[in-house]
């Protein structure tokens, strides 16, 4: 059975403006019901969505995936916290870098992937100073001018 190609890209604009990306993962989400249906509509958001471990077990928070419209009684909650499939290295990694000051996980990116799972970006990222986001609307600037 062959599958559909998909251009599905739900992207965190906002994380990339308040945060420096150190180092990014491609996760599987676990997923229940009609989830994927509402996604494969291109109905979330990744809008304050955030990482967090919960004993070895890495999870999303915030990640609004919408009620699919033809969901029977049975339809998810928008909301829920949702599990992050990672190798247990990377896990550990992660885990052990959120520790250090100043350093959270952050959704980046929720797409389709080629064999029809959805996936989502991840990276460990630092909050930016005040002069930094400066710095990055000056650069945007600039290229959008043709300078850089």
């Amino acid at each position: 059975m062959a599958r559909v190609k998909t251009n599905i890209e739900i992207k965190n604009k906002r994380a990339g403006f308040e945060y420096e990306f150190l180092e990014t993962f491609t996760a599987g989400v676990q997923l229940v019901g009609t989830e994927i249906k509402s996604i494969r509509a291109g109905k979330a958001s990744l809008a304050d969505a955030y990482g967090y471990f919960s004993g070895n077990e890495l999870f999303i928070k915030n990640m609004h995936i919408a009620e699919y419209w033809w969901g029977n009684l049975n339809n998810h909650d928008p909301r829920r916290d949702r599990k992050l499939l990672l190798r247990r290295k990377e896990l550990d990694k992660l885990k052990r870098r959120t520790k250090e000051k100043g350093l959270t996980i952050v959704a980046v990116k929720l797409f389709i992937a080629e064999n029809g799972y959805a996936k989502l970006l991840i990276a460990l990222a630092r909050g930016k100073k005040i002069y930094d986001k400066r710095a990055s609307i000056k650069e945007k600037d600039l290229r959008r001018a043709g300078f850089v």
